[in-house]
């Protein structure tokens, strides 16, 4: 249709282009296109015609001026695309004219088109060099956003980046991290999945494979791409693929038993009513541009007079075709002829099907975005009227110009463009689901708006039906969850979501799902059976609550009742015999000692603290000492009795009670002052041991210094085997009752119990340690009650009659 300003229209009305084989020698016959009309094509030319004609009625865009049209078929065919784009360039139907009126009166001030982003390319590149601006309506490629390459491309439909962004966020939403992926083999398909494999490498997301395919391959192709799907372990499939290349995939799928597969669609095909012809796809979800209404449309596409539909080819191709007869003009002998009375109101046809226009909405606002440019570049606005002089010659460029600043609202839906050509990302999330009828529809269940701030850009407000008609989601992994307590380790070779489940190591937890690392418990910490949470340690000592405890201490105090009944009963019989004739007072003193020996084992067990581990240590060292220096004093004595027999010695006045006191006294004043020295410098203190045993905490007393604790020892085991050396030296004197021979074997059983101790208190673990110290006083202690005290006891209660000074100075009887 002829206008003031010509729009371009370019549509991909057949979707095969017949070929042509060149010879080289004569002109090339016209491209031209087979197959048949797509009707959901064709309604979107009849869109456009019906924007041109609405604005042309209108009195407040662009008043006075006639728009035209020239629409053209590219048969979805880069050459048909480029051949249509020269003739739009040109303003004359031949692609080269040969004539010398050539002139630019008739170029279109605008394009319109095309679907596929392959031939948009095409397109772009030839206009873009004229600044003729161009406005796709399903050019979703996100290269067409590079200004640099084509500064003459617009789109009312969102890029395919914001929509590669938007289908990676709605897998991981669903917490598929194991799919697989189809594309079309094209720059649609191509770019669209590279942007969506960007976008889910970000997400976490790994791809079991990606193939590609285009309906133009052998048939060999498509059968290997659906085999791959076939075998696949992957449950969900993301499919980046124009509408033409799906339904042949999907038929190539249905010849067998198709497998159970979650798709995830791309708005070319997720939103094409002519697939939901296949019910083994039931459940699938993907994004599709907003529903809209453009109101009277349904009636303009039914308004198709017989003569209309003459007067134009497509339309005589798509009457014929739909109600399968042949005008009379094309009507063949053996062909039904249609009767005349064929009303296209009862036609079930993508044409007449003005339920959900999404697409057809994106061409409408293209013409309106071209209009309001023109309108822009050449009317003004005076006194509250618009006028627009139809003799203003205005060029491409100022359109261009003036459709990057376009910003207007159109039947309730805002029209603009960025920087890049491209509009504010808007999407409706569209499930198939299983209609009433048994069949399927689709469901709007939710948005996706790229404008709203980062976390809320879906809003999903329906439940979904997933593949096969099931509620519960698919769960597509390649490998299970890691619980808590274990760590992800990657299979060798295989993408980052392929993962084995290893128990986390010793003292190591984790707390989250699929946690790539342990991490160590705190110090004081240990993790429980699952290695998901850190405990407490259990803190462990020598307690009176426990068994061994209880042992010790009772033989401590029970020692130390002995000790005490001992020194009761000497004391009773303090003027015996036996009681005088072994220097009572030392015995006593000795007594004293070794129920305090008894006793300050009593300090070892309980929980350490400062005073407990510093008493414990002296306390033992003191009256160990104690009790040595009385046992050394009385085998003195024996020593000093014997010699003071002999004629003329007068040794025991040297050796009187004063000196074995002041013996005694200076023996133990030596330990106290060691005592008092490692206190000073260095004491013990009680520790935490949290390297004896991983499990759990040794609270024990530490040395300090271990110089003073075998200081201690050492001191001891000095005196004692000064003890044992005379000890043995008086064993062969001559009485009834020599003591010194029971010393010599308390000394043998003291010394021995104290050089076991220590290869066992070094290698004892933990309260083990403290069991060795406390074993070794009792045993030592109760080695000398026993030896040297038992005897006594034994010939003062049961065998008065030898309690005498006779029966004792009877060197031969004994």
């Amino acid at each position: 249709m002829d206008g003031d300003f010509v729009i371009g229209g370019v549509f991909s009305i057949h979707t095969y282009m017949q070929t042509v084989k060149h010879n080289y020698t004569i002109m090339p016959e016209p491209l031209k296109c087979t197959g048949r009309i797509e009707s959901r094509e064709l309604r979107f030319s009849r869109a456009m015609v019906f924007a041109i004609e609405e604005i042309n009625n209108s009195t407040e865009l662009l008043p006075g001026t006639k728009l035209g049209y020239k629409i053209h078929d590219s048969c979805a065919s880069v050459p048909r695309t480029m051949e249509v784009a020269f003739q739009l360039s040109n303003g004359l139907d031949p692609v080269f004219y040969t004539g010398n009126n050539c002139s630019q009166s008739g170029m279109v001030m605008a394009i319109i088109g095309e679907s596929g982003s392959t031939p948009s390319i095409s397109m772009a590149r030839i206009i873009g060099s004229f600044n003729i601006p161009q406005v796709s309506y399903f050019a979703t490629c996100a290269c067409l956003s590079d200004k640099q390459q084509y500064p003459s491309f617009f789109r009312t439909i969102p890029s395919d980046q914001f929509q590669a962004d938007a289908l990676a966020k709605l897998v991981k939403h669903f917490g598929w991290t194991w799919i697989g992926a189809v594309r079309s083999d094209s720059d649609y398909g191509n770019n669209g999945m590279a942007s969506f494999l960007d976008a889910a490498q970000k997400e976490g997301i790994c791809v079991e494979y990606s193939e590609s395919f285009h309906r133009t391959h052998p048939p060999s192709r498509i059968q290997r791409v659906a085999d791959v799907i076939r075998r696949s372990t992957a449950v969900v499939i993301v499919a980046f693929v124009a509408s033409g290349d799906m339904r042949i995939l999907l038929e190539e799928l249905s010849h067998k038993p198709p497998p159970p597969r979650q798709w995830i669609g791309s708005e070319s095909w997720v939103t094409n009513k002519d697939m939901l012809r296949f019910n083994f796809c039931t459940g699938a979800i993907g994004f599709g541009i907003q529903q809209s209404v453009i109101p009277g449309l349904r009636e303009f596409l039914l308004d198709l007079s017989p003569s209309k539909v003459a007067a134009s080819p497509l339309l005589t191709e798509f009457w014929e075709d739909v109600f399968n007869c042949r005008l009379e003009k094309s009507a063949a002998m053996d062909e039904r002829v249609c009767a005349g009375n064929e009303d296209i109101q009862t036609l079930n046809s993508r044409y007449t099907d003005t339920s959900q226009l999404r697409i057809t909405n994106m061409v409408y606002k293209a013409v309106y975005a071209i209009a309001h440019a023109i309108h822009n570049a050449m009317c003004q606005d005076r006194n509250s009227t618009v006028q627009c002089d139809r003799s203003t010659r205005i060029r491409s460029k100022q359109v261009l110009t003036q459709l990057k600043k376009v910003n207007f609202s159109q039947n309730g839906y805002d029209v603009s463009f960025d920087a890049n050509g491209d509009p504010v990302a808007v999407y409706e999330l569209v499930n198939w689901q299983k209609s009433e009828s048994a069949g399927i529809q689709m469901v709007t269940v939710g948005h996706y708006d790229a404008s709203q701030p980062v976390g809320q850009e879906f809003l999903i407000n329906r439940d979904l039906n997933w593949m096969l008609g099931s509620r519960q989601v698919p769960v597509s992994v390649c490998s299970d969850s890691c619980p808590p307590g274990t760590r992800k380790v990657l299979q060798q070779g295989k993408p980052i979501c392929c993962y084995d489940c290893i128990l986390c190591p010793e003292g190591e937890i984790s707390n989250d799902t699929d946690s790539p690392d342990c991490f160590p418990c705190p110090k004081e910490f240990w993790p429980n059976t699952e290695r998901d949470t850190c405990f407490p340690k259990p803190v462990e000592f020598l307690s009176f609550d426990e068994v061994l405890g209880i042992i010790l201490a009772t033989f401590s105090v029970g020692g130390a009742c002995l000790a005490i009944i001992t020194a009761a009963v000497f004391f009773h019989h303090r003027t015996s015999p036996i009681v005088r004739a072994n220097n009572s007072e030392l015995s006593f003193l000795l007594l004293v000692s070794l129920a305090l020996c008894f006793l300050c084992s009593l300090t070892f067990i309980g929980a350490p603290s400062d005073w407990s581990c510093m008493l414990r240590h002296t306390a033992f060292g003191i009256t160990f000492v104690l009790c040595i220096s009385c046992v050394l004093g009385k085998t003195i004595v024996v020593l000093m009795a014997f010699k003071a027999t002999l004629p003329g010695s007068n040794v025991m006045k040297w050796f009187g009670p004063t000196q074995q006191r002041m013996t005694v006294v200076s023996f133990t004043f030596i330990q106290v002052l060691i005592c008092t020295i490692w206190l000073c410098l260095s004491p013990p203190f009680p520790m935490k041991n949290l390297t004896l045993y991983k499990e759990r905490i040794i609270l024990e007393c530490a040395l300090g210094s271990a110089i003073g604790f075998w200081v201690v020892l050492g001191y001891i085991g000095l005196l004692a085997f000064f003890c044992f050396v005379l000890a043995v030296l008086a064993r062969k004197l001559p009485d009834n009752f020599n003591e010194a021979k029971l010393i010599t074997f308390s000394m043998l059983i003291f010394c021995a119990v104290w050089i076991t101790f220590i290869p066992a208190y070094v290698s004892s673990p933990g309260k083990f340690t403290v069991a060795v110290e406390i074993f070794a006083i009792l045993a030592s202690s109760f080695g000398l009650i026993l030896c040297i005290f038992a005897p006594k006891c034994f010939i003062i209660l049961f065998k008065p009659e030898k309690n005498t000074k006779k029966h004792l100075m009877n060197k031969n009887d004994f």
